[in-house]
């Protein structure tokens, strides 16, 4: 996988660095907001509460697939009261990084909501798999589980600082 990271504002002086006492707000964007960017606001909020404050979104928002719900629960982690929402939701809103979890997102949004960073990483789309039940829950599975990997080396490997 390749990661890609676009400062979008100047870079802090180390002299004006200072100790980061509120979460960072960091926005998960997907196509769909049905998978992928769902299980990453589930992981942001499961592995770093209190250092992430995770919010999620899409382009063309539809609802959240019940095989990420259900992979989710496998893990431990309830995603099943989160809703898929639009970006146009948090327009006006700042955040410190936007990652942008799928090509399609990051083609069809060249202007992502403001942030310190925009940061890509594109997973595979879950939901896109054809097969037997067995095999669309393994990929689910596998995308559920890089995506965990990913989000708990945040914040550090996004080097957004304050």
């Amino acid at each position: 996988m390749v990661l890609i990271v676009r400062d979008v504002a100047d870079r802090l002086k180390p002299e004006e660095a200072r100790i980061v006492t509120e979460p960072l707000k960091v926005f998960f964007l997907c196509t769909q907001n049905s998978c992928r960017s769902q299980m990453a606001e589930g992981w942001a909020r499961h592995l770093k509460k209190g250092v992430i404050e995770a919010f999620s979104a899409g382009t063309a928002p539809a609802a959240v697939h019940p095989l990420a719900v259900r992979v989710m629960a496998e893990a431990g982690v309830d995603i099943s009261g989160q809703r898929s929402k639009s970006i146009e939701e948090f327009r006006g809103q700042d955040f410190d990084a936007v990652i942008t979890l799928c090509d399609e997102a990051r083609e069809s949004c060249p202007v992502p909501p403001p942030a310190r960073k925009v940061v890509h990483h594109s997973f595979p789309d879950p939901a896109k798999n054809e097969g037997s039940e067995e095999e669309v829950l393994a990929t689910f599975r596998r995308v559920r589980d890089l995506l965990r990997d990913f989000v708990a080396g945040l914040p550090e490997n996004l080097d957004v600082g304050r």
